[in-house]
């Protein structure tokens, strides 16, 4: 699912206080840790479809000489599948990311300390919508 002028604000249960960097001892990136970088790097970069795509190839290390002979196919692949929304991501979940869908749906992420989420969840220029929780009560 991709949104425009739409802010998602950290989980009700996010136990974290500020925006983390999210780390791992894994040897191989996890995909909220693909997405934080692509994210942190480049903000207004990527739309939903481009960042799934993006951190796909990145997370499955496709060599960029398959990913250009192959791109349309491995989209199509992808693609073939729902994929959860960024409200699913651990980022905004348990590292403390609120995600900014602009108006054409391009992505940034602003942590929950910082002046710019403060902005955007008192603005009533875009649609609020919280991450889902953690867990369940």
């Amino acid at each position: 699912m991709s949104y425009k002028n739409t802010f998602i604000r950290v989980s009700p249960d996010c136990p974290a206080d500020r925006g983390i960097e999210p780390v791992s001892t894994r040897p191989a990136k996890p995909a909220h840790m693909i997405q934080y970088e692509l994210l942190s790097q480049a903000p207004y970069r990527y739309n939903h479809e481009e960042l799934l795509f993006e951190v796909h190839i990145r997370h499955k290390q496709i060599p960029k000489e398959v990913v250009q002979e192959r791109r349309q196919e491995l989209w199509e692949e992808l693609f073939s599948k729902p994929h959860p929304c960024l409200r699913a991501s651990v980022l905004p979940k348990k590292y403390g990311w609120g995600v900014h869908y602009d108006e054409q749906g391009k992505i940034a992420i602003y942590g929950m300390d910082s002046p710019d989420y403060q902005r955007f969840t008192a603005s009533t220029d875009v649609q609020l919508l919280n991450a889902m929780r953690n867990s369940r009560k």
